[in-house]
């Protein structure tokens, strides 16, 4: 007798990957083989995406190449410029997001290639634009002026001058921009595999990333760090412990704890920790700090559960002033280094993945004429 299917595919190995690799009792990630510990906070969002792309960490040289590529690059063009608006009005952030990317993909000049040199160049284009495009859909929504891009700014200090409206401090960009690295790539998590799905088909890289964001669009994969923060607007500071023990005794789900592949604290979490309170200390106001770490003691002594990396993510982004709503797509602007990549490795030694199914419906069916139904 066959084994029963695995629900949710749990535990079943779907690809090779040379890209990232977790040890989930230890509470390790790797990207490439290097330690998160060692990247996070010492390499930049642009040597992250370079090595994971590119698989190595840039020579000054070639990252001095590699960020003129991202500036030329993330120019958009004419097609999906001229729906913004149209596409703010009437759609949310991740579902502009979707349209969007599938839009630009009909504006890029590799459309019709998925040669390797070609993917190489969508995928610069496309982690240069992703950020754009975000504070490009903010601008419009809320009608008001977009700053231009500064050329001295990394890609975390341009996104955080377009969507504020103000320079960030070199500290700020310094943490988004770490932020941004402990984001890029996580293993054969949802909207990954389902790239890399698209991609097996040898359909363009375009597609393989709208598959993606509509993967993420999901609430069990992305918005966990949204609904953090919904969750911290909306208890009292003075009885954090006890409305949160009240909604576990009622089985309610508690967003940004717990993650199926770690068994330990997840390594992300431990500096978005210490970079929520450095910057809740110097905003000058650190309850939503206080309050996380509140609800981190309850949650691990009534349930066992580590903090993810969603949950002091949402104080991270809310400090920095980023909309709430807009914490989902500023994961799919660090993500894009790493589905490009995996698209990338896809395409380079593929196979259709097609798995098999158990069907556990009716046999034996016999057909009707419609009038003896």
């Amino acid at each position: 007798m066959a084994d029963k299917p695995t629900k949710g595919l749990a535990d079943v190995v779907a690809a090779s990957t040379a890209l990232s690799d977790i040890d989930g009792k230890a509470g390790r990630l790797f990207y490439r083989g290097y330690d998160i510990h060692d990247l996070a906070g010492r390499a930049t969002f642009e040597e992250t995406a370079h090595l994971l792309q590119r698989g190595k960490l840039p020579t000054r040289q070639e990252l001095r190449e590699y960020g003129d590529e991202l500036v030329r690059g993330r120019e958009l063009g004419a097609l999906v410029s001229a729906n913004i608006a149209e596409i703010a009005e009437k759609q949310k952030p991740m579902e502009a997001l979707r349209s969007l990317v599938s839009l630009s993909g009909a504006d890029d000049p590799d459309k019709d290639s998925i040669a390797p040199d070609a993917n190489l160049r969508k995928a610069a284009r496309l982690t240069a634009q992703q950020p754009l495009l975000v504070a490009r859909y903010h601008a419009a929504r809320t009608g008001k002026a977009l700053p231009g891009t500064d050329d001295s700014l990394s890609i975390a200090g341009n996104f955080l001058l377009q969507v504020t409206g103000r320079t960030p401090t070199q500290r700020e960009a310094e943490i988004f921009d770490a932020c941004l690295v402990l984001h890029a790539d996580h293993t054969m998590n949802a909207s990954t595999f389902a790239a890399r799905v698209c991609a097996a088909t040898l359909s363009d890289m375009h597609s393989a990333i709208v598959a993606a964001i509509g993967t993420l669009k999901g609430p069990l994969h992305g918005g966990a760090n949204e609904q953090v923060m919904k969750t911290l607007e909306s208890l009292d500071p003075a009885q954090v412990a006890q409305s949160v023990r009240e909604r576990l005794d009622a089985h309610e789900k508690i967003m940004g704890f717990g993650h199926r592949v770690y068994k330990t604290e997840d390594p992300r979490a431990t500096h978005l920790r210490r970079m929520s309170q450095e910057l809740a200390t110097a905003s000058g106001d650190d309850t939503y700090y206080r309050m996380s770490k509140e609800m981190e003691e309850v949650v691990l002594e009534t349930k066992g559960l580590y903090p993810n990396v969603d949950f002091y993510a949402a104080t991270v982004y809310h400090y920095l002033g980023i909309p709430t709503d807009l914490f989902t797509p500023v994961f799919s602007i660090s993500r894009m280094s790493g589905w490009t990549a995996h698209v990338i490795e896809q395409h380079a030694d593929n196979r259709l993945i097609r798995p098999d199914s158990e069907y556990i419906g009716e046999r034996d069916q016999k057909w009707k004429p419609i009038d003896e139904r």
